[in-house]
């Protein structure tokens, strides 16, 4: 019963980072692993870093415009 609570736990604590445009950094780092072994994992500040920029964009000044 633990480990379904554990679980759910895990894929709710996830749905709600996606609400918030949170991916996910274990996904990323699995998925890297399996998919793509020849390629390096970026550490989890780089990859906060790097999801952050592309989703609010590079010099970006902030404000509407």
């Amino acid at each position: 019963m633990f480990n379904d609570l554990s679980k759910f736990g895990k894929y709710l604590g996830q749905a709600a980072k996606m609400m918030v445009g949170l991916p996910d950094y274990e996904t990323y780092a699995a998925h890297r692993r399996t998919t793509h072994p020849e390629l390096p994992v970026m550490t989890e500040i780089e990859f906060f870093r790097e999801r952050q920029e592309a989703r609010y964009g590079a010099g970006r000044s902030g404000g509407c415009c």
